[in-house]
């Protein structure tokens, strides 16, 4: 395990391209990702005041998708998650 901590700033969590490209590298022992809870909120505040994917609320999507995702076996359950699929409590008001 590596000894060697970068700490993710906002404005690298979010967008997703380079959020996912850096956790990639973190999962491959490159070195561990750390990030504030502070740090957390913003981009996720970020993200929520951009993304209006077919009328949901995106908070709810979001908790939604975080929480299936570990769960898909096949590539249908990944379908079934895409903003058009997904079956939420919650759609956002009008």
């Amino acid at each position: 395990m590596t000894r060697f901590a970068a700490l993710y700033d906002a404005c690298v969590l979010y967008p997703a391209p380079l959020r996912d490209l850096l956790m990639y590298l973190a999962l491959t022992d490159m070195y561990r990702a750390k990030w504030t809870d502070e740090i957390h909120e913003e981009w996720i505040r970020n993200l929520l005041a951009n993304r209006k994917d077919n009328g949901l609320d995106p908070y709810h999507y979001y908790v939604k998708l975080l929480k299936s995702l570990p769960h898909c076996k096949t590539v249908e359950d990944y379908e079934k998650l895409s903003p058009w699929n997904i079956k939420l409590d919650y759609a956002k008001a009008a």
